[in-house]
């Protein structure tokens, strides 16, 4: 087999190559993710390597036999999955626990042309970006949603939406491997609000990665549920349901699989939270919005100088408690990173927390995070709401 992984390689890292995506790692405290791609530098196609390691992100530039060295040895030793998407082919390798390694390759346009001008344009160092949801082809959703029209189409007033949901489900292809494919996996999104990014979350699990995802999005205006139900039915979602409920007061399952929480205003991440790690679920994804609590509360004879100027105040304080509701998370046994969702230049609330469930939990580690999380709220006479749910 490692023959035939050799052929494939030498068959589509070249210049026709889109990516390649390295996941599903042996070892889960190393890198859990790597993607290659062409890039053009000074007119020589070379191959970029970007490693993705807990909040940290690698580049490196390397000739096509390096590149395809790297690759094989990184599914004998490090990896247990890879996708290939090239001009000609797309193809997937696992690699069983055993070291058996399957590859299954399905052949796509041929047509034995050299690539075109915009095809060299796109390999430049500063190419255009390629989104998972790619534009020019049509997504339903998006286009009832205003972001696509109906041949595909980016609505240049939307563009920012688009690249949103793009990003977002960069974050749903890094966790990935913590999903389960042989049965359903039950996900909530607490205040879900128009739902963007819970139709690209079911379109992406359910259409492109064909996982049997069942997704239930809840958010207190009835207008907004009513239609997001309407679509879901004209789309044929049948496991997208919307509800209307109050996160706090939210008692309709007791087993989750993820847990997304975008743009739950202030308490409501903390009751969303509270409610992932009470579920036990494998993976919390929030990005907290307007973080009052804290900012009413912050107090600091030392740190008066700053906290005297309100927009650094309202700021510290709604850095203070995503760190501190991520150190919480740690103390409750998941692995967290805080991460950037979109550009600051688009929003204000550009900070991701994301929460995966570890395996193993080391309580004295937890009790040294919870005894430091008391140290820091008793300086800064704080009391978040999480730190008393959890």
């Amino acid at each position: 087999m490692k023959e035939q992984l050799t052929a494939l390689l030498q068959d589509t890292v070249d210049e026709g190559l889109y990516q390649i995506i390295l996941s599903n790692p042996v070892k889960k405290d190393r890198a859990f993710k790597i993607k290659i791609r062409p890039v053009m530098i000074k007119d020589n196609i070379l191959f970029q390597k970007t490693v993705y390691e807990g909040t940290k992100v690698f580049h490196d530039n390397l000739e096509r036999d390096e590149i395809i060295g790297q690759t094989e040895e990184f599914l004998t030793n490090d990896f247990k999955q890879c996708e290939i998407e090239h001009k000609k082919c797309k193809a997937v390798i696992l690699v069983s626990k055993k070291g058996k390694m399957t590859i299954k390759r399905k052949h796509t346009e041929n047509t034995g042309e050299e690539p075109d001008t915009n095809r060299k344009v796109q390999l430049a160092h500063n190419r255009v970006k390629r989104y998972i949801l790619e534009e020019g082809i049509p997504v339903p959703f998006l286009a009832d949603l205003g972001v696509q029209t109906s041949e595909g189409k980016i609505v240049r007033s939307r563009y920012d939406k688009f690249r949103q949901i793009n990003r977002f489900l960069e974050f749903i292809e890094d966790i990935l491997p913590t999903l389960s494919k042989e049965r359903t996996v039950h996900i909530i999104d607490f205040g879900c609000g128009k739902s963007y990014l819970t139709f690209a979350m079911y379109y992406y699990l359910h259409e492109l990665r064909e996982y049997d995802v069942e997704i239930t999005g809840l958010d207190l205006k009835e207008d907004v549920i009513v239609n997001c139900n309407r679509l879901s039915n004209k789309y044929g979602y049948e496991k997208l349901h919307f509800i209307k409920g109050d996160i706090a007061e939210y008692n309709g399952t007791d087993s989750v699989d993820m847990v997304v929480a975008l743009h739950a205003c202030d308490t409501a991440t903390d009751y969303a939270i509270a409610k992932a790690v009470d579920w036990k679920a494998k993976v919390i994804l929030s990005v907290p919005c307007c973080q009052h609590e804290v900012n009413k509360q912050i107090q600091s004879e030392e740190l008066s100088s700053i906290l005297d100027y309100g927009i650094i105040k309202e700021r510290m304080a709604a850095l203070v408690t995503d760190a501190v509701r991520a150190n919480l998370l740690e103390a409750s046994g998941y692995e967290t990173s805080i991460l950037e969702f979109v550009d600051m230049e688009h929003t204000p609330k550009n900070l991701l927390i994301r929460a995966i469930r570890k395996n193993n939990v080391n309580e004295r580690r937890q009790t040294e995070i919870r005894q430091k999380i008391d140290e820091v709220t008793e300086f800064l006479h704080i009391n978040p709401t999480l730190k008393g749910l959890l």
